[in-house]
């Protein structure tokens, strides 16, 4: 099977991505590691993945990957529980969002409105609808336990309950109304540890650019496809050390940046060029917790940013 190029694959299905990465050869480029990695096909997972949609035929929630993250529902504001990497990965968020901001004089010069896709239990939801300048967050996801631990929680904080400073939808983002107007959309649409588990990424992300207002961005994190990532994520994190839950993530549905830059380069909505592409490499340490380490993105977990092209 001939290989696909960065622009392509996010169009194919995952599993005809999982047959191409199967056959790629990637695992080369890591000799080291190369013979502690099963091909694909081999590579044991707690989940089988469906593209079968809950909703519409267009949609792209994952029955599957929606009962999974039912199931750590309830131990998404533990600190110490599953979701322990994604609390100490906040600040972070928080911080790359910052530098995407300031390459245009944008950073906390104005009031941000925010649209959290995939927000789970409402971890960064909430630290964004803190901010000072947050105008307000609307997060969105198709996982029913999840959205209501969100809206437990947030009781919690008076300041929370502010009309329109943070709304919670139990949908998929196809489902969310597209603004009447481009300047009526989002000014940040995050996607935090969601693409890797989209089926067909490329019929996602353009529904997405539509509720960015011109000269926002799309901000996610994801996880480079290689074999360092697959003895860190799935080896040791699922397996080894019980981290992560078994089954959190498919490797063969991993991201490369080159691949989500190829595709932003092709939209042309986005500006993916120079300043208007932003990516930060980090790496968790055990003990310190999440670090920038420059260029990790070629081979770990990574933070991507591009800017939506203002009207002309």
């Amino acid at each position: 099977m001939p290989t696909s190029s960065p622009s392509s694959i996010l169009t194919l299905p995952a599993s005809i991505r999982s047959l191409i990465v199967a056959q790629s050869g990637l695992q080369s480029a890591f000799p080291r590691l190369a013979t502690a990695i099963p091909r694909v096909g081999q590579i044991q997972t707690t989940r089988n993945y469906v593209t079968e949609s809950t909703t519409a035929p267009q949609s792209s929630v994952n029955a599957t990957e929606v009962s999974h993250f039912n199931t750590l529902a309830s131990e998404w504001w533990d600190p110490h529980g599953s979701s322990r990497l994604l609390h100490l990965m906040n600040p972070l968020r928080h911080q790359f969002i910052n530098r995407c901001l300031a390459t245009h004089g944008g950073e906390n010069t104005t009031q941000q409105k925010y649209l959290d896709i995939g927000c789970g239990g409402g971890i960064f939801a909430e630290s964004a609808a803190r901010l000072a300048s947050t105008a307000s967050v609307t997060a969105v996801d198709p996982t029913p336990e999840v959205i209501s631990v969100a809206k437990q929680h947030q009781r919690v904080d008076p300041l929370l309950l502010e009309p329109g400073r943070l709304t919670y939808r139990n949908i998929p983002i196809e489902e969310l109304p597209l603004p009447n107007t481009p300047s009526e959309g989002f000014d940040i649409v995050s996607l935090f540890e969601v693409i890797e588990h989209i089926q067909q990424p490329s019929s996602f992300l353009p529904n997405i650019l539509q509720h960015i207002k011109p000269g926002g961005w799309l901000i996610g994190s994801t996880i480079a496809r290689t074999s360092v990532s697959w003895f860190t994520t799935k080896f040791m994190a699922e397996q080894v050390l019980r981290m992560v839950p078994r089954g959190t993530h498919e490797w063969s549905q991993y991201i490369q940046p080159t691949e989500m830059r190829s595709w932003a380069t092709k939209e042309a909505d986005l500006d993916a060029e120079g300043i208007g592409w932003q990516v930060m490499g980090v790496v968790y340490v055990p003990g310190l917790g999440w670090k920038e380490v420059k260029g990790s993105e070629g081979w770990g977990n990574y933070f991507f940013g591009v800017r939506k092209n203002t009207a002309t």
